[in-house]
C-alpha cells in the first residue's frame, strides 16, 4: 500500500492545510483508525477525495492526528505537502 503520511498534533482551533498536484484521498484518522488503515482493516475518517488544492480541515478536537493522502489503488503518484496553521 502506497501512501503519503504526515503526523501532527492538533485540535478544532487548528488547520491542517494539504496541497496535491492531483485529485487524491486525503484522510485524517486518529490514531487507532490510522493503525487500522495501515493494517488493511476498516477505518473511519474526515476528508475524501479532493479534488481543489489546497484543502482545508480541521480535527473535530485535540488530540494526535494523522494525515494520509493516496491514489484509492489506482497507480500513478501524488506530490502533496501538509502543514499544521496553529489557530
Amino acid at each position: 500500500m502506497n501512501y503519503l503520511h504526515y503526523e501532527f498534533s492538533a485540535g478544532p482551533n487548528d488547520v491542517i492545510l494539504v496541497t496535491l498536484d492531483q485529485q487524491a484521498n486525503v484522510k485524517l484518522l486518529d490514531s487507532s483508525n490510522y493503525s487500522a488503515y495501515h493494517a488493511g482493516r476498516s477505518h473511519t475518517y474526515y476528508g475524501g477525495l479532493i479534488k481543489v488544492s489546497p484543502y482545508r480541515i480541521s480535527p473535530p478536537h485535540l488530540g494526535n492526528w494523522h494525515v494520509v493522502i493516496d491514489l484509492g489503488g489506482y497507480t500513478g503518484t501524488v506530490r502533496a505537502s501538509a502543514q499544521i496553521i496553529k489557530g
